[in-house]
């Protein structure tokens, strides 16, 4: 099998609970396939016998197809799937006993926004006051914690009132339209599995094997579920890394690997402290650095390959120059045979990608925002997704609200609010409230004949598609809806691109294939399909670039060569969690994920000045640097030399005992001066320049004045001379 001695004993472990504390880079993927082939191949475990719960669904995907690669078979009646994806599948099977309709509605984060915001406006809360975001994370909150408005202390706070207020009458409106959202799928889920020992007992008995990636990800309510379904298996091996526990704001508890050795009886721990990545510099680096947070269960990353490079350090002047600098090196290395695809660029917050962005641009270097918009996200497409929940389920609010004035019908605001008042005050769905009005003509006549029309062609739609296949349902919802060409009706790039993603719609459907013991019809298997979809990354088809993204989004992937940049305090770490330890340590985790991303060649940057909110500001180089060793590390640093004439020279500090790097000057184009050089202005006096912009007679240069401060000057009007 090719193991190494460490994943040799997690795959072949005996009965008995199993906590694998796998390192980054270990092949802890590797490990769970190997795991699962090996209890059906050599322990004639049924694969009805075993559940493998992942994170996202891409993950379980290719989790299933190594599986049925290693077995040499395809394999049915295995659970392999999200924690989300599992508990829909359990209470689609058992929706009477949770108290819900059988057709009920998944809700997206996007649809759960709208509907807490038409609560809001029906509550006459004021959005400037009470942000629907807010009041969104505080209901998701209580559930991850398992508190129904019910069980939530209301405390004497007003805001926290006015939140309790909103998720009362926001669940009476999810009851109402048998809508779930996502939190909701794991809470009654939970609700299920407690309150219902026979349905319990039934999983129990059917899963005595039971595995879990990315433990360290886990909440409070999945670990309460695995913990209640897991309770009388042979095994349950939980594999995850306390040291990569990067989604605290999230909800995600690492303390829960600690909880379950009190919980699960006396489990075997087993390290995968190989890595199989990184050199051996850069293992060192990030094994040093996390040596900084306390209540680890401690591990030690290791290679047998190389120690390579060391971490080159640059401090860059200001913001401008740390870009200047990284696209400069990726420049070197593309010459060098790398591609742009080796390369990424992390960060801490998306603000920083926007100089990086320009930079690469600049260079005509193709690069990638990593985790843009997803597809099942993208506006059109929840548009079509709307329409077709309506042919299923006629009083889900969210999906009426959307489409019932897109493309345009001449219903308005005033309409609309006519109709929410109706549903509020009889307590029955925005549907259900068209058909009365309209029956009681207590609308305008335009307005009751546009919703009239509204209502007729969501009826006939539901009629016509119902003998089709799925793709032909979803082309003629788009089609017959004016959908297709109310977007086509925009002449316009965005047009355009909305209209391409409307036709691969039709290409998903056609190619969906819902589970083969699904019990739902294939749309209504593909809408919650796509619902829980929402919300993972799409990592669509892209050309050879460099890849730009936030270090939560890095998680998982890994690259030859890796920018760090914006280490400073401040930044990285953020500023609010300086006084915070248990923030900083999870900061210090995503640095050390950062740094494991690196496979060949790892760089730290950070600036003396940086422009933060229009203003300048200076900090300090972040404490993380300094946690990693000086031996590692190398500098590289412009600094002034003492020659006559004041002229600039680059040099290269560094403490590891490594060759200086030559580096090019950062001239500025066609205009003979150059980052760094000492400029002599004829009402200013001398100074500095730290930055610029264009070329030519039409840059502009910032200048540090010794005794005028800093001046931004046009090039072709300031006559600077060197000095």
């Amino acid at each position: 099998m090719h193991l190494n001695d460490a994943q040799t004993a997690a795959v072949q472990a005996g009965d008995g609970h199993q906590l694998i504390l796998a390192g980054a880079g270990s092949g802890k993927t590797r490990v769970l396939v190997h795991r699962i082939a090996w209890l059906i191949e050599e322990q004639q475990v049924s694969p009805y016998s075993i559940l493998a719960v992942t994170f996202t669904n891409k993950a379980a995907g290719e989790m299933r197809q190594r599986v049925e690669s290693q077995l040499g078979r395809p394999i049915t009646g295995m659970w392999i799937g999200t924690f989300h994806g599992i508990a829909h599948r359990m209470l689609r099977s058992h929706w009477e006993a949770c108290g819900l309709p059988e057709n009920f509605q998944i809700l997206d984060s996007d649809d759960q926004y709208r509907l807490v915001r038409r609560i809001m406006r029906g509550m006459n809360i004021d959005e400037k006051h009470t942000s629907p975001k807010a009041v969104q994370w505080f209901i998701n909150q209580q559930k991850d914690e398992g508190l129904r408005a019910k069980h939530v202390d209301p405390g004497f706070d007003h805001n926290h009132k006015t939140f309790l207020r909103i998720y009362q009458a926001y669940e009476e409106q999810c009851f109402q339209g048998g809508l779930v959202d996502f939190a909701e799928l794991l809470f009654r889920c939970l609700e299920l599995l407690r309150d219902n020992p026979e349905v319990l007992r039934q999983y129990q008995d059917r899963f005595p094997y039971i595995l879990v990636d990315e433990f360290q990800d886990t909440n409070g309510i999945q670990y309460a579920w695995l913990k209640l379904i897991g309770q009388r298996a042979k095994q349950v091996m939980i594999v995850g890394d306390d040291d990569q526990s990067i989604y605290g704001w999230r909800g995600a508890r690492v303390e829960n690997i600690q909880q379950f050795k009190d919980d699960f009886a006396d489990p075997t721990v087993i390290r995968l402290e190989q890595n199989y990545r990184s050199t051996g510099n850069i293992l060192k680096a990030a094994n040093q650095l996390i040596t900084n947070n306390g209540g680890r269960l401690g591990k030690n990353l290791w290679t047998d390959g190389v120690d390579g490079d060391p971490i080159k350090v640059y401090a860059a002047f200001n913001e401008l120059d740390e870009a200047r600098f990284i696209v400069s090196r990726i420049k070197d290395y593309m010459t060098q045979g790398y591609g742009r695809s080796d390369m990424a660029i992390l960060y801490r917050s998306n603000a920083q990608s926007r100089l990086f962005e320009e930079a690469l641009l600049r260079e005509n270097i193709p690069y990638r925002i990593y985790g843009g918009l997803r597809f099942f996200d993208r506006a059109e497409i929840k548009d079509a997704l709307a329409y077709l929940r309506l042919t299923v389920n006629r009083h889900d609010d969210t999906a009426f609200e959307r489409v019932v004035n897109l493309p345009t019908r001449g219903i308005g605001n005033r309409t609309l609010e006519l109709l929410r008042d109706e549903a509020r005050a009889r307590q029955i769905s925005l549907w259900q409230a068209a058909k009365d009005l309209i029956a009681h003509n207590a609308l305008t006549a335009r307005a009751g004949n546009a919703l009239n029309g509204f209502l007729v062609l969501i009826d006939e739609l539901a009629e016509n598609i119902a003998e089709y296949e799925l793709w032909k349902q979803t082309e003629t919802t788009l089609t017959d809806s004016g959908l297709l060409d109310h977007y086509k009706n925009d002449r316009t790039e965005k047009g355009r691109a909305k209209v391409e993603n409307l036709e691969e719609l039709i290409t998903a459907a056609r190619q969906f294939t819902p589970e083969a013991d699904e019990s739902l019809t294939p749309l209504a298997a593909f809408l919650a399909h796509a619902a829980l979809e929402a919300g993972e990354a799409q990592q669509d088809s892209y050309q050879d670039c460099v890849q730009l993204m936030t270090l939560h989004s890095a998680k998982g992937l890994e690259f030859p060569i890796v920018f760090l940049a914006g280490l400073e305090d401040g930044i990285f770490p953020h500023f609010m969690v300086a006084n915070d330890y248990q923030q900083l340590e999870e900061e210090r985790r995503l640095c050390y994920v950062g740094i494991t991303r690196a496979k060949e060649k790892l760089y730290f940057s950070h600036a003396e000045a940086r422009r933060i909110h229009g203003k300048e500001k200076r900090h300090k180089p972040s404490r993380f640097i300094s946690e990693v060793p000086d031996e590692l590390l190398q500098h590289i640093r412009i600094r002034q030399s003492t020659r006559p004439g004041g002229q600039w020279q680059q040099q290269v500090s560094f403490k590891a005992s490594k060759p200086a790097m030559s580096q090019s000057p950062h001239e500025i184009a066609d205009t003979g001066l150059h980052l760094g050089q000492r400029v002599n202005h004829s009402s200013f006096g001398e100074g500095l320049i730290t930055n610029f912009e264009g070329r030519g007679p039409n840059a502009r240069v910032q200048v540090q004045f010794d005794h005028s401060g800093q001046k931004w000057l046009m090039v072709a009007y300031a006559k600077l001379q060197p000095a």
